[in-house]
């Protein structure tokens, strides 16, 4: 029978090496108990899933729980100012609700994710995903802006299953695929935030703010059921305590510079593209528009474009490599600044402007994760989760800091403040590429991955 060996394969000693081969060739993967037996003498393996790789309807799937998942991060954006009303408050002190979300979800990324490498995904993810429900139910019910806050950092912290689905995806699929599943999945993901931006604004309007909570709780709660049911098992690939997973981030974090090069990519184009989505509902509801969340829903369809455009992105990662990406991400970035500054206009042109650029934005954004994605998880394949965590709380700290920079650009500059952020934000990430580029002959900058053919046993 046809087999690929990995490596790390574990054999206690000469004698007993035909009957692990054996062993090998009769079942698909490794027995549990010589799995851990593996582990208990200090052998680290890689992620395996005890039956078929995840298959084209599963991804269907875990992109859409993705997409659900994430929407609970975005759509209080939309809503901030009819938060505002209903809790008789400021706008400034309703966009602490935003604020509180994407530090929670740093959070999360940093205390939960590296579970993801200790702990059972399903178990994982279904417990993560009723959490969520739960806390978005007592968001829907909260009776003032502090405690809604306080409910919003807890939503935050729990809602951080897209960053267990993503690594564990990425390790049940060939090399030479993986850059195109993992756009496959943000493309899920960015179509929850558009879906979330588009239709919590009009929801929010006609139902109230509660609305979009009670719709968002039952979201996750039925997704917690039908994963229960239908997501494959797998087997994780660290017996570490968990104290050594959360050191484990950040000793990553400090010796692998291009997880470092990778997350100060995401971190400044994320913080921009944070910075520019929470002023926009202040942009649309002030002077110069004087219009409603819904236009904010309206605009946030512009961007359902980009949905299309991670999958096209993970393909030329494949094909070109990591590099060209983020060099083409981080112009388009500043490309798209140029054309949200349009937006002072007003009117019809400021509108159309604003569409465009945020569209330009959302696809600069989205495909810097994917080729960021694709880069750091080839650096570690039995620490994708935790390698994970580092990346993204340096990119949702930096997103928390984009939206806290973005509404004080806007409340002392205007948007031609939130647009120069946004741009110099940008610039860093140039410098700090073109620094890499110049110091790495092209032959060494990483190259696309193609996977060794399988090799074949007979029994």
């Amino acid at each position: 029978m046809g087999l690929m060996f990995r490596p790390g394969i574990w054999c206690p000693n000469r004698e007993n090496a035909p009957t692990l081969y054996l062993i090998i060739v009769t079942f698909p993967t490794l027995p549990d108990g010589m799995i851990q037996s593996a582990r208990s003498e200090g052998v680290s393996l890689p992620a395996q899933q005890p039956g078929a790789p995840l298959g084209h309807q599963m991804i269907v799937l875990l992109s859409l729980t993705c997409g659900v998942s994430v929407a609970n991060i975005y759509f209080p954006q939309v809503i901030s100012p009819l938060i505002a009303a209903g809790l008789h408050s400021s706008p400034d002190s309703a966009a602490l609700v935003v604020t509180a979300v994407q530090l929670g979800y740093a959070a999360g990324v940093f205390l939960l994710v590296p579970l993801g490498d200790r702990r059972r995904h399903r178990p994982l993810i279904v417990t993560l995903l009723t959490l969520t429900g739960l806390g978005l139910s007592a968001a829907s019910a909260a009776p003032t802006l502090p405690i809604l806050v306080g409910a919003s950092a807890l939503i935050g912290l729990t809602t951080v299953v897209p960053q267990i689905i993503i690594p564990m995806a990425a390790g049940q699929v060939a090399e030479n695929r993986r850059a195109t599943v993992i756009g496959t999945l943000l493309g899920g993901l960015l179509g929850g935030i558009v879906v979330a931006r588009a239709f919590s604004g009009t929801v929010g309007e006609w139902l109230g703010w509660r609305a979009p909570y009670v719709m968002a709780a039952v979201l996750a709660l039925l997704l917690a059921v039908v994963l229960a049911a239908a997501m494959p098992a797998t087997i994780p690939p660290s017996r570490q305590r968990y104290p050594a997973l959360l050191a484990e981030s950040l000793r990553l974090l400090r010796t692998e510079g291009q997880l470092r090069r990778s997350c100060l990519y995401q971190a400044t184009l994320f913080a921009g593209f944070s910075a520019a989505w929470t002023s926009l509902a202040l942009l649309i509801s002030g002077p110069s528009y004087r219009l409603g969340a819904q236009t904010v829903g309206l605009l946030a369809l512009a961007g359902a474009g980009s949905v299309f455009c991670t999958p096209i992105a993970g393909r030329w990662v494949d094909r070109r490599g990591t590099e060209h990406i983020s060099l083409i991400c981080i112009l388009g970035t500043l490309i798209a600044t140029g054309v949200l500054l349009a937006a002072v206009l007003g009117g019809a042109i400021g509108l159309g402007t604003l569409a465009a650029g945020l569209l330009l934005l959302d696809i600069a954004t989205q495909s810097s994760q994917v080729a960021n994605q694709t880069r750091i998880f080839a650096l570690r394949p039995e620490a994708r989760s935790r390698l994970n965590t580092a990346y993204m709380s340096c990119a949702f700290l930096g997103s928390s800091l984009g939206s806290w920079l973005g509404v004080r650009a806007y409340t002392a500059l205007g948007w031609p403040g939130v647009c120069a952020l946004v741009a110099l934000l940008a610039a860093l990430a140039l410098v700090r590429h073109l620094r890499y580029t110049a110091t790495h002959r092209p032959s060494l900058v990483e190259a696309p991955v193609v996977e060794a053919p399988a090799v074949k046993t007979r029994r």
